[in-house]
């Protein structure tokens, strides 16, 4: 097991530990620093300030924003403290690609230096000698995961909160304060929907159309991909319709080299279905996830509210493209040159051997489990080490587990919990001073090409009083922009890391953004004019 990989299995069983936690803590005796009101629940901590406790001068909410935002900042110089280390977190998520280049050099001059040192020799006398491993490459590494971004600079938030408030009070605004109910559903609802008899029966279902519809061209398998894969996202999870519609696109059309243009466009569509074809539910889409208890938003009001939005502008971008890039596919060859149904991989885990029927129920039913006690940790955390055991008696149809990108979401999330409750005090001002729906969503959908898109929703849901319309453009604006760029929409990366090879290992932002441009487009007029 690789060191980054253990990394993350360590952080899996820390995170599930702590789920328990809080329950046992909120038990005892301790009195709220902030009893719940109508308006509020209770708060263990002293910090954040709750917003009804900021006192309001002369003038009231009639005083220009920066006069109230900057009054707020006098009151509790914490505030200041906490954006600004809340700013350098996302500026580091612009610097993510400089550590990985630099990890990636730091790991060559290790391995020179390594084998003229003769330590490769030595090494070698021993059968079950590890890899070498350089800590330093191993640190850049880390420090340029950009789901790890936010975790990292959750450190210095809390040395600062230790600074201003003291140990007591930022031990209960993490331990019960801090919701990480969310992040922890995350890790255990993408490692299940990755599993190879989850993705296999996607894959199927995905193959229906595309062979019986469409005799299995290249435009056939495109458009089943691009409209089935985003939308079978509401049950599987974003992440893992994302990589079974990478693995398809690969093998199905990226393989019969289209050209650039078409093979971005084909990407930045991509990203924008999967970013809007996860709201039919509210557990697949991080940005809904987040927002989804503290907004009251059910799978059926999602389905309701969003749903046919949804399903219509995918399938207005989906034709258009198609009509633009049309001649293409005539130029394309056959995908069955290049893959036949039921050849085996070169791989082992590429492999299209049967699964039994029984294995693929189970990990449904497991899938459908996870689902119904999404609110109750223990019993989710239960049922996945259950699930644990059953890859384990049934590996001969199993890959190995991925838990690193399921990990880093969770991880990404959880940082983004700490960071999000400390900055309530300024988007409050803003988000209350008369921005209607329009401009609320354009921002929103600006902001999320450069953070991630559940980060503008669960900050949205740290503002009280938001109309229902206001919620509405919020997330309008966060699933459209989602394909603006690799970092808008937490499951990006993934794609990007499994058709990176058909971009020269480089996808251009550039060219990434302009793909995207207009199906964003479309995503904002249909939902908002719908």
């Amino acid at each position: 097991m690789k060191p980054v990989t253990r990394f993350f299995a360590l952080m899996l069983c820390l995170m599930m530990m702590a789920a328990v936690v809080p329950v046992n803590a909120s038990s005892g005796k301790e009195a709220p620093a902030w009893p719940a009101t109508e308006t509020r629940a209770e708060q263990y901590a002293s910090f954040p300030l709750p917003l009804d406790q900021y006192a309001v001068p002369a003038g009231g909410e009639t005083r220009p924003l920066v006069a109230r935002i900057m009054e707020r900042a006098k009151q509790d110089p914490f505030n200041v403290w906490a954006t600004v280390i809340f700013v350098c977190a996302i500026l580091h998520t612009f610097a993510a690609g400089m550590f990985q280049s630099m990890a990636h050099h730091a790991e060559e001059a290790y391995h020179q230096e390594w084998h003229a040192t003769g330590a490769a020799e030595r090494r070698g006398e021993y059968a079950d000698a590890p890899e070498p491993v350089s800590f330093k490459a191993q640190l850049f590494h880390y420090l340029g995961e950009v789901e790890a971004v936010f975790a990292i600079w959750a450190i210095p938030l809390l040395v600062a909160a230790i600074w201003f408030h003291g140990w007591e009070d930022a031990k209960s605004f993490v331990n019960q304060d801090c919701d990480f109910v969310e992040p922890l559903f995350v890790v255990v609802i993408m490692a299940v929907s990755a599993s190879r008899p989850v993705v296999r029966f996607a894959e199927h279902c995905l193959a229906i159309p595309a062979i019986r519809l469409g005799g299995g061209s290249p435009a056939a398998w495109w458009l089943s991909v691009l409209t089935l894969a985003p939308l079978l996202g509401s049950l599987i999870t974003e992440p893992a319709a994302m990589t079974i519609s990478a693995l398809l696109l690969a093998r199905r059309f990226y393989e019969l080299r289209p050209s650039k243009v078409f093979a971005y466009a084909t990407l930045g569509l991509l990203f924008v279905n999967v970013s809007v074809g996860g709201v039919l539910t509210n557990f697949a889409a991080p940005p809904v996830l987040m927002v989804a208890t503290k907004w009251n938003w059910s799978s059926g009001f999602m389905l309701q509210t969003f749903g046919s939005h949804a399903v219509v502008s995918i399938l207005i971008s989906n034709a258009v493209y198609f009509l633009v890039f049309r001649k293409e596919f005539q130029r394309l060859g056959d995908p069955g040159d290049k893959v036949q149904d039921g050849e085996a991989g070169r791989y082992w885990k590429e492999r299209t051997t049967r699964i039994p029927l029984r294995v693929t129920l189970t990990h449904l039913a497991f899938l459908a489990w996870t689902v119904y006690t999404s609110h109750y940790p223990v019993f989710f955390l239960g049922g996945f080490l259950f699930f644990l055991g059953f890859l384990q008696a049934s590996q001969e149809h199993q890959n190995p587990l991925s838990i690193k990108s399921p990990m880093l979401v969770g991880f990404f999330l959880a940082g983004l919990v700490i960071h999000g409750r400390c900055q309530s005090w300024w988007l409050e001002p803003v988000m209350n001073n008369g921005l209607g729906p329009w401009p609320l969503a354009i921002g929103a959908a600006v902001l999320t090409g450069f953070n991630d898109n559940a980060l503008i929703t669960f900050l949205a849901s740290q503002v009280p009083g938001l109309t229902d319309a206001l919620k509405y453009a919020v997330m309008t604006g966060a699933v459209a922009g989602g394909g603006l760029t690799v970092i808008a929409n937490a499951p990006n990366p993934a794609g990007q890391g499994i058709l990176k090879n058909y971009f020269n290992d480089r996808v251009n932002p550039l060219g990434l953004l302009a793909a995207a441009l207009p199906p964003t487009v479309i995503v904002m007029l249909v939902f908002m004019l719908g």
